[in-house]
C-alpha cells in the first residue's frame, strides 16, 4: 500500500468534508454522534466488520453516543486508499 501524495490526499478529503487533518500526524479524524449507545455501538459494529475485513483497523474511543476516529496506514505512516475506503464506508453507515 502506497501513501498519498500531496494531490491525491487533497482530492480525496474533498470528497470527506467533516473529515479534519490531525495536528502533527499524516491521519484525519471525524466525531460521530449518535441518538444513544446502542446507535453507536452499532455503527462501531459495522465498521470493524469492514475493517477486519480490509485487515485495516481504525483507532477509535466511544464514550456513550460518541465515537471519535482516527484512521492512518500506521505500516506507511500516512494516509493510502484503505483510509479513504474505510472513512466512506463509516460515513455512509453513520
Amino acid at each position: 500500500m502506497q501513501k498519498l501524495d500531496g494531490e491525491e490526499r487533497t482530492a480525496a478529503l474533498n470528497e470527506l468534508p467533516e473529515w479534519r487533518d490531525v495536528e502533527g500526524r499524516n491521519a484525519i479524524t471525524r466525531t460521530f454522534r449518535f441518538k444513544d449507545f446502542n446507535a453507536a455501538f452499532g455503527f462501531m459494529s459495522r465498521a470493524a466488520l469492514l475493517a477486519e475485513k480490509m485487515d485495516h483497523h481504525p483507532e477509535w474511543l466511544n464514550v456513550y453516543n460518541r465515537v471519535e476516529v482516527t484512521l492512518t496506514t500506521h505500516a506507511v505512516e500516512g494516509l493510502t486508499e484503505k483510509d479513504i475506503i474505510l472513512a466512506k464506508a463509516m460515513d455512509a453507515y453513520a
